[in-house]
């Protein structure tokens, strides 16, 4: 973590620094809420489930959507992060049609 700046002598430049104190706490939880429901997706894709998988994708979708519109994340970064994400979500076979495949 880099040290504190030096506290600023005029007010306006007091301003600027409490405001910038909130954005980066309001960027860090949004940035804090996207890993984890990006990890829900890994987790769920972990453990071969599609349907979770699917839902949990919906739900990181929306998260990156949000924080790519609030610019707390570029949106080519979202769109790119979104597009790996559905790829992976897309590759695991459904459950149901492994033994049946198998069987055959």
């Amino acid at each position: 973590m880099p040290a504190k700046a030096r506290p600023k002598k005029n007010l306006s430049a007091m301003k600027r620094a409490r405001q910038a104190e909130k954005g980066h706490l309001r960027n860090k939880s949004v940035k804090s809420s996207v890993k984890t429901v990006v990890k829900k997706v890994e987790t769920a894709l972990a453990s071969n489930s599609k349907e979770a998988a699917g839902g949990a994708l919906l739900q990181a979708i929306k998260a990156i959507d949000k924080a790519a519109s609030k610019g707390v994340m570029h949106k080519n970064t979202a769109s790119r992060n979104i597009s790996r994400l559905t790829k992976k979500v897309n590759a695991v076979k459904p459950q149901s049609d492994v033994p049946a495949a198998g069987a055959a």
